[in-house]
């Protein structure tokens, strides 16, 4: 039996010449070829968003507010013999390209995703076979296409600024490098709220928020790129601004693929491994922020404020995080019981995730006091701050063994959600940080008080951060150890609810 190929070949003339079909494929433009190769969400949502009045219209608006500037600086230098204007109008051309890239585009992005959702077409893109995260790439990707699609209208002003005096190429790279981290941040960001609501009143409080935050961003943006246009090379040689300026693009980044992850995480089915990808981009983001800090104390001579700043600011940043990691659903799918493992920390489960938060902050808070410990110069206030190095973590594990406890313990399945959990950290925090100034009142003592504050959160960790000069640290080291040992004993009880929890979501 013969196949379908011979069968067709000896059908063929020999001499045939090629077909006009194969002659066209072979002569594709290479556009149409590498738009076969890319995301094919890519070349929908930028057709798609081409096709859109919104575009057009801030395309022109924008576009026509350079041209006018344009004329503006045209006519100003002319009467001028040396003019020395390029800051000022490099500023107004990066306006009009900022409110574009920090507004429209990342809300676009939101309302995108926001609208196949509501209309209930996610389903038919998930039947496509992409998945959620080629999904959610290719959604990010469209816009910033789009978005240098404006750049390169707006790119041209913005070098002539340059002309115009008054302003350096590295001053413009360094202001169009972190514009853009940020311009990728907060599309991330859209795109991520998108995923954070399926009810009607949610979604609206989400869009509220959005909003919100993306009008702020819009003015930390362009706050930051006067200052910086204005400092000028000044700026950009200070040691300072430059570890700041890193720390920005490193946050952006890291953060930005966290949030990125989480909302992938969001979309994928139950029985999916979901928790890997956020999970593991967390445990990246702090290794890579201990060798960034450990570079930065080891450049700057072991200063020994470089820990201590690492230390509690990171810990902070740890915290607000592992709250989302530490209060995920209880259990795993059937499809992933296969090697529950007490140490497979990236599996989906909220004992994994509690236990993963509680290593990361216990690891920073050692690394960062070993590091002020062999730093050099310590000054007379270095035991407070190594007492608040350990503080700042403590009370982030306490607080979230509080939350568990409270929310995990009970048998109502509303009260032991992750949304529920998340509040009644927000609560405990709160209270503690409230009532016991107010009791200290009370008693006719301090508002600060250290023994009535030892469990506070915030007060607590000034107390444990304060040096004074005539009797020398406020709190003691004894104190601090009886704040972890209550933190040790919270954080095991909180770990063995949530072991039984997961045995009886297993056994049901």
């Amino acid at each position: 039996m013969s196949s379908p190929v011979d069968t067709a070949a000896s059908a063929a003339p020999e001499t045939a010449a090629p077909s006009a079909g194969s002659v066209t494929a072979g002569a594709a433009p290479w556009w149409e070829r590498w738009g076969d190769r890319l995301n094919p969400l890519v070349v929908k949502e930028v057709r798609q968003g081409l096709r859109t009045r919104i575009f057009w219209v801030c395309f022109g608006l924008m576009l026509l507010a350079c041209v006018v500037l344009s004329l503006i600086a045209y006519v100003d230098t002319r009467e001028a013999a040396y003019a020395r204007s390029g800051r000022t109008f490099f500023f107004a051309f990066f306006v009009c390209l900022g409110l574009v890239h920090f507004f429209v585009i990342p809300y676009n992005a939101y309302r995108s995703l926001a609208r196949e959702r509501e209309d209930e077409t996610w389903v038919l893109l998930v039947l496509t076979g992409l998945g959620p995260r080629r999904i959610l790439r290719g959604k990010v990707a469209s816009y910033l296409v789009q978005a240098a699609l404006y750049a390169s209208a707006v790119g041209p002003f913005l070098l002539f600024s340059y002309f115009l005096n008054g302003i350096a190429l590295p001053t413009i790279l360094a202001v169009l490098t972190l514009g853009g981290m940020w311009l990728v941040f907060l599309t991330v960001v859209g795109v991520c709220a998108a995923t954070l609501a399926d009810g009607r009143l949610a979604r609206a409080f989400v869009h509220f928020v959005l909003l919100g935050g993306l009008g702020l961003s819009v003015m930390y943006g362009l706050v930051a790129a006067f200052a910086m246009t204005e400092s000028g090379d000044r700026m950009l040689g200070d040691n300072d601004f430059l570890y700041a300026a890193g720390v920005a693009l490193a946050l952006m980044l890291t953060d930005g693929w966290l949030l990125f992850e989480a909302a992938a995480s969001r979309l994928a089915l139950p029985t999916e491994d979901y928790t890997r990808g956020p999970r593991r981009a967390l445990v990246v983001q702090v290794l890579l922020a201990m060798l960034g800090g450990v570079g930065v104390w080891w450049a700057e001579g072991k200063d020994h404020t470089v820990p201590e700043v690492f230390g509690i600011v990171g810990a902070l940043h740890l915290i607000a995080v592992g709250l989302f990691v530490a209060t995920d659903v209880d259990g795993l799918a059937r499809p992933l019981r296969a090697a529950p493992r007490s140490w497979s920390l990236l599996r989906p489960g909220a004992v994994r995730g509690f236990r993963l938060v509680v290593l990361l902050l216990a690891a920073w808070a050692l690394l960062w006091v070993g590091l002020e410990l062999v730093s050099s110069d310590l000054p007379m206030r270095g035991q407070s701050m190594r007492m608040a190095t350990v503080a700042m973590p403590t009370y982030g594990i306490l607080f979230l063994s509080v939350a568990v406890l409270l929310g995990r313990m009970s048998r109502s399945d509303r009260l032991a959600s992750p949304a529920a959990l998340r509040l009644l950290f927000v609560a405990a925090v709160g209270l503690a940080s409230a009532l016991p100034p107010l009791l200290a009142v009370l008693v006719d003592l301090e508002a600060d008080d250290g023994l009535f504050n030892l469990l506070n959160p915030i007060v607590g960790l000034v107390n444990f951060a304060t040096h004074e000069y005539d009797t020398g640290a406020k709190m003691s080291w004894e104190l601090l150890s009886f704040v972890v040992g209550v933190t040790v004993l919270a954080a095991f009880a909180a770990d063995r609810v949530l072991v039984e929890r997961e045995k009886r979501v297993h056994a049901s």
